[in-house]
């Protein structure tokens, strides 16, 4: 795993990386199966996607600093620029879909909900028809990536019903994914906060984009989501710096400069606020 690159002086791991370890594969994508023991001790990210069919299995696996353990009949969703490493022990069997990110978009939309959602919920406990149903579009996309004339387009599509399969048992277990089916503006407020969040803070912004006041976006999130519209922004703005300080390649100055506060001591109050912790007591309590 030495071919990483860098995007803002943040280490990531190309899908390169991963071509000699490869079960098949084309260009686009890789599938792999997991048999056994496997560890990732230092963390990294990926630029492109990841999404792991759990049959059994036990271990942990530590995604933006938090760990999961392992079960049967799970999936796991990994978002282009999520950091993880894991423990996964002996008895584990799983199949892994890896996707370049310019595939991953294609069938982005069918996951439905903000990529912060699966972000904030990244492993997904499954039922048996749901399970049942993924192993059968693993197994096919596996068939097809065998063929000597795969199809990418045939590809696509099975990895769009595998898409929408993982989005419908995410709103059956998590509440919050049923808030955003059912409140189009508040999905909507969620999807600008991902795209903006570095450099517009300010609920005006995002109450101007949905062509609503901010004092209605702020009772709208309270109502439905038991938070402040201006909580909303703060957590993502937090994931990310919590994800840019483990990585441990920026200084917290940079940091905050990639995150467009205005200075490191007016980031660092934000984090302690947020977190309780310093930026440098965050960082260093691994």
């Amino acid at each position: 795993m030495n071919n990483s690159n860098h995007q803002d002086s943040v280490p990531i791991i190309s899908i390169q990386s991963f071509r000699d370890k490869q079960l098949i594969g084309r260009e686009e994508l890789l599938f792999n199966e997991l048999y056994g023991e496997r560890h990732i001790e230092k963390p990294h990210k990926h630029d492109f996607f990841v999404i792991i069919l759990f049959n059994q299995a036990s271990g942990v696996h530590n995604i933006d600093s938090k760990d999961y353990f392992i079960g049967n009949k799970e999936i796991h969703v990994l978002f282009p620029g999520q950091i993880h490493k894991w423990n996964i022990n002996s008895d584990t069997i799983a199949y892994q879909l890896m996707a370049e990110r310019s595939f991953f978009e294609q069938f982005a939309p069918f996951f439905r909900f903000s990529f912060t959602n699966y972000q904030n919920n990244p492993v997904i406990k499954l039922s048996d028809k749901a399970f049942n149903q993924l192993m059968y579009e693993f197994e096919a996309i596996k068939q097809e990536l065998e063929s000597n004339n795969s199809l990418v387009h045939l590809i696509n599509a099975r990895a769009a019903v595998i898409a929408a399969i993982v989005s419908k048992e995410a709103e059956n277990i998590f509440t919050e994914f049923k808030v955003y089916q059912s409140n189009p503006r508040l999905a909507k407020f969620n999807m600008l906060i991902d795209e903006f969040y570095k450099k517009e803070k300010s609920v005006v912004f995002y109450a101007n984009q949905l062509h609503i006041s901010a004092n209605y976006l702020n009772i709208l999130c309270k109502k439905y989501l038991k938070v402040s519209a201006t909580q909303l922004i703060q957590q993502r703005i937090s994931i990310e710096a919590k994800r840019l300080l483990k990585l441990g390649d920026l200084s917290i100055k940079e940091i905050a400069f990639e995150l467009c506060f205005a200075d490191h001591a007016y980031f660092s109050n934000f984090f302690k606020a947020q977190i309780g912790l310093t930026p440098t007591q965050f960082r260093e309590q691994n």
